[in-house]
């Protein structure tokens, strides 16, 4: 029997799910054959214990090469090898900056969209530029895509010249289009100058009560400045007084101001100063909220947010995978209006 440990690799750090890792090692070991037809697999006992993995992920993994039609098994026998020819999944190496509600909305439909069509290896390097590196060096021949949440808090010129170097026709950005990017590459993505400026446009008539918009921009973080171009545009068009404040530690609330945010722990925060200094949300404060989730549905009886179709977004980057697609799609802010303004 083949040393399928030598052939089988599980990642601690990859977030793909390590029965589709296991799957994936197989169908890649009969593509570079290392694995023949009618190899005997170890048993599911075995392979559990050899890997220290859970029966259940085993199952699951031998499961997901049945449906490729390569294994089998014999009662008594345990699984073989049935065939080495097989619909090959398009291999795709997916990179987020981090993890969140909506990046998990993004994640789900992609992996909805691409089906059985594809095989995913995905991490998150938590905007660290060494860690983003590191994930990409020596992997790229591996992948015949390379899907890319490019968010970076430091070295972003750096992360720019490395993405550079990558093969166009392999490279789909996703959610941010980065100047300096040369060749033909997809990109499915927001465009935040237009997007904030739009939104606020619509809540025009609601925002009119108010004589101050303030937007809440951490020092240091990976949100696009084009957020700020977008709402000093608007804010200078529509003549509102305006304010761009880092964090809420030392800001003092004064009725008729709307404050938007882009993290969650400021929400968090401004809701506790509402609160704390007996004002109300809605009359004395406005309050916008970047990003969609459920909850903001029902805190203080709705939060207002604009947030993009995070859906849509996994599902046109799956989709320009399958097509080999090279072109940039825009994905439009959707505005949510509640009673916080």
């Amino acid at each position: 029997m083949k040393n399928y440990l030598k052939i089988i690799n599980i990642d601690e750090y990859s977030i793909t799910p390590k029965y589709l890792q296991i799957s994936n090692s197989i169908l890649r070991g009969i593509e570079e054959k290392k694995i023949d037809k009618d190899d005997i697999l170890p048993s599911i006992n075995d392979l559990s214990i050899a890997l220290e993995v859970s029966r259940n992920t085993i199952e699951r993994a031998y499961k997901e090469l049945k449906r490729y039609n390569v294994i089998k098994s014999i009662a008594g026998k345990g699984y073989f090898i049935s065939a080495t020819s097989f619909n090959q999944p398009v291999k795709v190496l997916l990179l987020f900056n981090k993890l969140s509600s909506h990046k998990k909305i993004i994640y789900d439909a992609f992996a909805e969209t691409l089906g059985s069509n594809a095989a995913i290896d995905f991490y998150i390097y938590n905007n660290n530029f060494n860690v983003f590196k590191k994930l990409l060096a020596n992997s790229i021949e591996h992948y015949s895509k390379l899907v890319i949440i490019p968010h970076f808090i430091e070295s972003t010129e750096n992360a720019i010249a490395v993405i550079n170097e990558l093969p166009k026709d392999k490279l789909i950005l996703m959610d941010k289009l980065l100047e300096g990017l040369t060749g033909n590459f997809g990109a499915v993505y927001e465009n935040f100058e237009q997007d904030i400026y739009f939104a606020l446009e619509q809540l025009v008539e609601q925002l009119s009560k108010y004589h101050t918009l303030k937007i809440i921009f951490p020092e240091h973080s990976y949100y696009s400045k084009e957020i700020l171009t977008g709402f000093l545009n608007f804010c200078g068009k529509y003549a509102f007084e305006y304010g761009i404040i880092h964090s809420l530690k030392n800001e003092t609330l004064q009725p008729g101001t709307v404050y938007i945010n882009l993290m969650e722990d400021d929400l968090v925060e401004l809701i506790e100063k509402i609160i704390g200094d007996k004002l109300k949300i809605g009359e004395d404060i406005g309050v916008i909220s970047y990003n969609e989730t459920p909850l903001k549905k029902i805190i203080l009886n709705g939060i207002t947010t604009i947030s993009t179709n995070f859906k849509l977004m996994g599902e046109k980057t799956a989709e320009m995978v399958l097509n080999n697609g090279k072109e940039h799609v825009a994905i439009p802010f959707k505005v949510t209006y509640r009673n916080s303004l």
